[in-house]
């Protein structure tokens, strides 16, 4: 259906303020004197203006990037330092993007992007219906242009006139953006970054790359980006590729990039600041641009910024709150065990407490499908019995597990149980999607329904099957989970195993190294097919993360075992949804309807269950403002230019 998804998986009390408060204060003019017969002569002095003293901001870090070069990285710690140096070209927020360096986000409703009819004929590169990059041959099936479902698709016969609709979009940047050292950006350095992301020597995700027919600069502030026939993308208003310095990098190669020491650790930019030095192990410090786009609306608020890396252990992070090294802590997976101290800390006005549910949510998949069914289910040959394949089922399974308890007793109310796989922040996010709550007898019932009866009277007992379809008789309710050694999943695991037992399911509960759960099929247990329960994370910011359970992603050998829905899910109607809410764009009036129809499919069907939002923790001094913990913002520091503390923040 659409393009596969490679193999990838996927603070404490109140800081005290440091601050060098040296005063450089220096004698006025004297006045002159004045002259009485009886006094001695005494010279006033008038009192002299007090210098002020500069400001910094210490943001740490638990980690210390590895570089701070655009394509040789991608971690948070990296970005949190990147937000000072670049700004934009546009920022996330809200699952949006909002223009910085750019005068505006295109749209096919304003004209800077559009759908052109173009013709096409044997051995042009086109995008298939299936998302992928082919040369146009006999027999390959694409959208002719108008068409993005699969009622109006066609195969192509070899000969017939063909029309397919192109993409294209025109960025323009804002004038008067200047790079650090005092050259003008313009569109060519934009290009530039586009030919260096595409070349092979970069590291970088090729998708939109060998989607794309061209990247050019049309004038000094004007990049127009065209699409390869028949790619239709959500995200295009984002094609804008963040631009490198040219005239300071241009004479080296991608590989040479990758490698050179300046650009890894004081690249240029255009942002509120500039690197200074990198102590490695210590410190990154960073000084205010005075050439910075906004330094007229008095911006950063800061002269220095220095980012300390503290390590990874929460506590450290915390002592160095205590202890007035920080003033801004990034977030922490370590906090969620300290979050009940933390939310008192916050009530007793010592620290701000940045919370923030998703996008990614934790989930429960069903083994539905495994890999031994790919050719014939087979019980009597050794094949698992089919114990997922009625969705009651699997509803049942959804009653029996008290996922609110995990909410109360771990996150403290703080996060929520999902009813689908959109965070509640998520624009097209549903408030009426099938839940299905705790109720262990409604899904005894349901179980009973189906065939898996408690045949001793004991729910400690499995149960077992009378006439459950496809499963032989007397076949034990007995499953497998899989999950990681990570302690919060370790207690997701025992709550689930808990709630089915409960309702007379045993269950068997493995915990892996990532390394080994993860691993490529058809050996590693969830990519290759060859579990009952599976217990992980998705990130629900994907763009259409439907397409995780679509048929076209199940892992098998003919596609060598590359897929996400390891849960070997199938079902017709759920396919076409997805398709059409991956085809859809944003500008369209039935975008939403499109992208709501495929979670409503997800909600009914459960071919898994969603446990909990993951929550993300981070901390500041009580008095800091500026800082937003958004789920789909590059990093916590994404408004760095505005960050500031007392009566700043009350302007």
């Amino acid at each position: 259906m659409f393009k596969r998804i490679p193999f990838l998986i996927m603070l404490l009390l109140l800081a005290g303020w440091l601050a060098a408060c040296q005063q450089a204060g220096q004698l006025s003019t004297l006045n002159p004197p004045t002259l009485t017969p009886d006094a001695p002569v005494v010279p006033t002095v008038e009192p002299s203006p007090t210098a002020v003293p500069p400001r910094t901001l210490t943001v740490c870090l638990s980690e210390e990037p590895q570089t701070l070069y655009l394509y040789g990285g991608s971690s948070r710690s990296m970005w949190n330092v990147l937000e000072a140096i670049y700004d934009g070209p546009y920022d996330t927020r809200g699952f949006s993007a909002q223009p910085v360096i750019l005068e505006k986000m295109p749209s096919l409703t304003d004209g800077d992007a559009r759908l052109r009819p173009v013709n096409v004929t044997g051995g042009d590169v086109v995008v298939d219906t299936a998302g992928q990059v082919v040369a146009l041959a006999k027999g390959v099936t694409v959208f002719p242009s108008g068409c993005r479902s699969g009622d109006c698709a066609v195969v192509w016969d070899g000969s017939s006139p063909l029309q397919m609709d192109q993409l294209e979009v025109t960025f323009r940047l804002k004038d008067g953006i200047r790079w650090s050292d005092g050259a003008p950006l313009t569109a060519e350095d934009s290009v530039f970054s586009f030919q260096v992301a595409a070349d092979p020597a970069s590291p970088t995700s090729k998708g939109v790359i060998d989607r794309t027919a061209s990247y050019t600069a049309i004038d000094p502030l004007t990049v127009q980006w065209v699409g390869v026939p028949g790619f239709v993308e959500q995200r295009y208003p984002t094609f804008f590729f963040l631009p490198l310095p040219k005239h300071a990098w241009g004479g080296l190669t991608a590989a040479q990039l990758l490698t050179d020491e300046t650009v890894r650790r004081q690249p240029l930019g255009w942002g509120p600041y500039v690197i200074d030095s990198w102590v490695p192990g210590e410190r990154i410090h960073l000084r205010k641009n005075p050439l910075y786009f906004r330094a007229g609306e008095g911006l950063p608020k800061f002269d220095y910024l220095d980012f300390t890396f503290n390590g990874n252990p929460a506590d450290s992070a915390l002592m160095a709150l205590v202890g007035g090294k920080c003033d801004v802590v990034d977030q922490n997976a370590g906090f969620l065990p300290l979050l009940e101290e933390l939310i008192n800390t916050q009530n007793n006005g010592r620290l701000k407490l940045y919370l923030q549910q998703g996008p990614e949510w934790e989930h429960l998949d069903f083994g539905i499908r495994p890999a031994s069914y790919d050719d014939g289910y087979n019980p009597a040959a050794g094949d698992r019995a089919d114990l997922f394949g009625d969705v009651r089922t699997r509803q049942a399974f959804a009653r029996c597990i008290d996922r609110n308890r995990l909410i109360q007793e771990v996150f403290k109310n703080r996060s929520a149980v999902p009813a689908g796989y959109l965070s509640p922040t998520h624009p097209l996010y549903q408030t009426d999607l099938p839940a299905y709550t705790y109720d262990p007898a409604a899904g005894a019932r349901l179980l009973d329904e189906v065939g898996w009866k408690d045949l001793d009277g004991d729910p400690s007992t499995p149960r077992v099957a009378v006439g459950v379809p496809n499963v032989p008789d007397g076949t034990l309710l007995s499953v497998r989970l899989f999950t990681t050694q990570a302690e919060l999943r370790r207690q997701a695991a025992l709550l689930v195993q808990a709630g089915l037992k409960e309702c007379g399911v045993e269950t068997s509960i493995s915990l892996l190294d990532p390394g080994e759960l993860f691993a490529p099929g058809p050996d590693g247990p969830l990519f290759g097919r060859n579990f009952d329960l599976a217990l992980f994370t998705w990130d629900g910011a994907a763009r259409v993360p439907c397409q995780l359970y679509t048929s076209d992603q199940i892992p098998a050998s003919g596609n060598r075992w590359i897929g996400a829905n390891i849960t070997g899910f199938t079902d017709e109607r759920f396919d076409a949804a997805c398709q059409a809410a991956y085809w859809a764009l944003p500008d369209q009036s039935d975008y939403a309807a499109q992208f709501q129809a495929a979670e409503r499919l997800f909600a009914e069907q459960l071919p898994s269950i969603p446990l909990y939002y993951g929550l993300r923790i981070a901390i500041s001094r009580p008095d800091l403002c500026g800082v937003e913990l958004d789920p789909t913002a590059r990093s916590l520091l994404s408004g760095i230019e505005t960050v500031d503390v007392g009566e700043g923040c009350q302007k």
